[in-house]
């Protein structure tokens, strides 16, 4: 018999992407279950969307990424500023008196200014730039997190789908344990009354000693799929809801045209748009090393108030109150602003390719979905036509061995080509099922609809 492993193929999910967290549904109240209920793929999702860290993370990071905005748009407003201080001046001095002799002196006094400055930036081509590059960068953001999103929608269903298979395989272990000890024990019994051979006995007994150690490599995987799923919702995992094989709705995609498909997700992938804003990014850093090159100018009002601010002044006291403007132009930095325009000239030739990559690799993942979804249904379709028929045929061996014209190994085969027939209907579904919820994140139809719709299919 194949070993228990095959869940694992569910595993290799790739990481796809879903909508900033404010635009999130809240968990709906009473609706994660108490512990010993049967937890929901629906309910699941709505419990990781609070609990799993990664995506607390993620969203943690886009918070903090979103303040680049506000903090290049304050480098284009107003600046005010006040400074004051307050000193006790010791003046020990020394002239020149009247007959050529110096005369010392001695003074304490006090001094003190303040001063209140308000600047308004009026062209700061740099500064702009980056205000554009800010919005760009925050675009980034939002992709990033609702990328995230979509991950988790993925993630959570890739993981509810091995928990089921993993119980669906520690099921199929158990029948296959209990029709090889009935095997074993009619064998055995065969064989004490003269009608069979010690070669029957001994192939039912190693056939139902790999079966037990199996038993234990399933239960084992049961128990690790369902820690994996208690990771993401963070809450104690006891029961799951199964697949309904009436329930299941073997369709085509809805439209049925790989282009289509294709065109959505150029259109909605949060991972383009990712990478679009940040090759957006890359163009305004261009901007900005150019702004290297030119001017600034500012306008600049002050008001001042000394008193004894020199040792000239003692006992002056200034008041002034200015207006202007402030041009700075630079002239010559030693070709730094040139490396740096043909460094981000680089840098944006760099994005470019990496946005044409993804959009390549986006299409291939799109056409994987697409065929995972068409030609799944007619794997399970065949798969089910196959099951019925290892049915008949596990009947038609018992018969013709009852009869005499088949041996026990005959029936051991059988038994166990109806049990690999419908392990791999099993896994055909959940495979069908992942690749749907696959290629709608994939398209952006979003992860409500398509977590909702594989939620249908599980027994209530």
């Amino acid at each position: 018999m194949q070993r228990l492993m095959a869940c694992c193929l569910l595993a290799a999910a790739p990481v796809l992407v879903v909508p900033p967290a404010a635009a999130q549904p809240a968990p709906a109240a009473g609706t994660t279950p108490q512990t010993g209920a049967t937890l929901t793929l629906a309910q699941a999702y709505r419990a990781a969307l609070e609990q799993d860290a990664t995506l607390r993370a993620a969203r943690a990071g886009a918070d903090s990424r979103r303040e680049r905005l506000p903090q290049a748009r304050a480098l284009l407003l107003p600046n005010v500023s006040v400074s004051a201080s307050r000193n006790k001046n010791d003046l020990d001095s020394r002239t020149p008196g009247l007959g050529g002799q110096p005369v010392n002196s001695e003074r304490d006094y006090m001094s003190g200014s303040r001063a209140l400055t308000v600047r308004q930036p009026l062209y700061r081509p740099y500064q702009w730039a980056d205000v554009r590059q800010a919005e760009a960068q925050v675009a980034d953001a939002n992709a990033q997190l609702e990328k995230e999103v979509q991950n988790l929608a993925v993630r959570l269903t890739s993981t509810y789908l091995e928990a089921l298979l993993a119980q669906d395989q520690l099921e199929l272990v158990m029948q296959q344990k209990q029709t090889y000890t009935t095997q074993l024990d009619a064998a055995r019994k065969r064989f004490a009354g003269g009608s069979g051979v010690r070669t029957d006995v001994d192939e039912a007994q190693a056939r139902l000693d790999l079966v037990q150690a199996n038993e234990l490599e399933a239960r084992q995987h049961v128990d690790y799929t369902r820690r994996a799923l208690q990771v993401l919702v963070n809450q104690p995992v006891t029961q799951l809801a199964r697949i309904d094989p009436a329930r299941l709705k073997l369709v085509r995609p809805d439209p049925d045209r790989l282009e289509d498909w294709t065109a959505r997700a150029e259109l909605n992938s949060p991972d383009l748009r990712s990478l679009q804003a940040q090759r957006e990014a890359a163009r305004h850093e261009i901007d900005k090393a150019r702004a290297g090159h030119l001017p600034t100018l500012d306008a600049i009002a002050q008001w001042t108030y000394s008193n004894s601010d020199s040792v000239n002044s003692i006992d002056t006291r200034h008041k002034n109150k200015a207006i202007g403007l402030q041009l700075n132009v630079p002239i010559y930095s030693g070709g730094g602003v040139s490396s740096q325009i043909r460094q981000t000239l680089a840098d944006l030739e760099r994005a470019e390719q990496i946005v044409e990559a993804t959009r390549r690799d986006l299409t291939l993942r799109v056409e994987k979905e697409f065929r995972g979804v068409t030609e799944g249904v007619l794997r399970i379709r065949a798969l089910e036509q196959a099951v019925r028929s290892n049915d008949v045929l596990v009947v038609s061996n018992r018969r013709s061995f009852e009869g005499g014209s088949r041996t026990l190994v005959d029936v051991l085969n059988a038994e166990e080509q109806r049990f690999v027939a419908l392990r791999d209907l099993a896994q055909a579904r959940y495979q069908y099922a992942l690749a749907r919820v696959r290629l709608q994140t994939l398209s952006g139809t979003g992860n409500e609809v398509s977590i909702s719709e594989v939620d249908s299919w599980l027994k209530p």
